[in-house]
């Protein structure tokens, strides 16, 4: 049996993943992690890192294993919260909870693991590993939960090879019906706790409490663009001038519509965004189309079937490409299908992956909702994931 390190949030699905592998012998330990100090920038009452903690020591003790606190908020200020703040400033959406798979769980807090002698680290993900040899050589595939609507591989995607070697997912195989069930028979605390919406790192704080704790409001002018047509375009075989015309991102000006209200801040905003705008009397609702940051300029447009919210494809530059599978990495001037997801809990989409010396190019069977910059793109064969990378335009 082996020594592994549970990362107890104070949820359901930590606490059920640490049941699990206490019943199949395994020497268990129980860790919280601690990512945020700074009372600044979140207000203490609505930050319930206490209960949580709490939470989590109260099914360490129903099960019976070792719990301890562990800091992490120098690093996760670092490597996450930096890059988040100027990710924002620049008017790219970052994605904190992948990073903080990639960064915090799946490296400091592994690293913290292993130095109490553990031998892997799990969590409460719902996603699956295995374990193939192919030429000789072992390979760790990341593959989709059981539960097609909880499914967090999409979260795992930016992980290597040498950090799913040490992973465990003990929930992955289940429902999340079934996940609550074993809590509530077992009578932890935790079995009926509603899942975190907020932050990783700073519980049910959303996302927007936390940018203007930081990010100072500035009004600008919100901009409507007016609805035109876009014409499809097949895929095949393309030239690269074809390549980035399908994935150039739209450039709107302000001489292109009519000032229609103020918002507090661009980067408080992202593509697509409905909710926050608080301008009225539109025949149809508002979309955020584009932010710039610079001049402080919103730009927006009526409808869901507004063209300003659709692309056919994406670019990712060369250095944010990354391989789950190393073993299938792209070639350069190959081309080749996968399923593509570009947001947590998106269907999957047919798209073909072009490498090129600058990148990878993604072009769409369909036109795709709200492509947005800074935002993660995956990429999956047969509920695998092969790789991953951060959407330029």
């Amino acid at each position: 049996m082996a020594r592994i390190v549970v990362g107890l949030s104070g949820g359901v699905d930590s606490s059920v993943a640490a049941h699990l592998l206490v019943q199949e012998g395994h020497e268990v330990i129980g860790l919280f992690m601690r990512n945020w100090h700074d009372e600044t920038v979140i207000l203490h009452d609505e930050c319930p890192w206490v209960e949580d903690s709490n939470d989590a020591m109260l099914v360490a003790d129903k099960l019976g294993i070792p719990f301890q606190v562990v800091d992490l908020s120098t690093e996760y200020r670092e490597r996450i919260v930096d890059y988040m703040f100027a990710e924002y400033q620049a008017g790219r959406t970052p994605n904190p909870d992948i990073l903080c798979n990639r960064e915090i769980k799946f490296d400091v807090f592994l690293k913290t693991a292993l130095n109490l002698g553990a031998d892997y680290v799990a969590t409460g993900h719902y996603c699956q590993k295995d374990v193939v040899e192919i030429d000789g050589k072992t390979i760790y595939r990341l593959l989709s939960g059981k539960d097609e609507s909880k499914d967090q591989s999409y979260f795992l995607s930016q992980l290597n090879q040498e950090q799913l070697s040490k992973a465990l997912f003990p929930i992955g195989h289940l429902l999340k019906s079934e996940v609550r069930q074993i809590a509530a028979d077992l009578e932890l605390v935790t079995a009926d706790k509603k899942d975190s919406q907020g932050l990783c790192f700073v519980g049910k704080v959303s996302l927007p409490t936390f940018l203007q704790q930081k990010l100072k409001p500035q009004k600008g002018k919100i901009i409507e663009i007016p609805h035109e047509s876009e014409v499809a375009v097949a895929v095949g075989e393309m030239a690269s001038s074809e390549l980035k015309e399908l994935t150039s991102s739209y450039h709107f000006s302000p001489e292109m519509g009519k000032v229609i209200g103020e918002h507090n801040g661009a980067h408080y905003f992202t593509v697509g965004q409905r909710k926050g705008l608080s301008v009225g009397g539109t025949a149809k609702p508002l979309f955020v189309l584009a932010s710039d940051t610079r001049q402080n300029i919103l730009y927006v447009g009526q409808g869901e079937d507004h063209y300003g919210l659709y692309k056919r494809g994406l670019f990712i530059k060369e250095a944010d490409i990354h391989w789950v599978r190393e073993d299938m990495e792209m070639k350069i001037g190959e081309s080749r299908s996968y399923m593509m997801r570009i947001r947590y809990r998106q269907k999957l989409n047919q798209a073909i992956l072009y490498r090129e010396p600058s990148g990878l190019y993604v072009i769409f069977e369909g036109l795709q909702k709200a492509v947005t910059p800074g935002q993660f793109a995956t990429w999956y064969h047969n509920g695998e994931v092969i790789g991953s990378g951060v959407i330029d335009h």
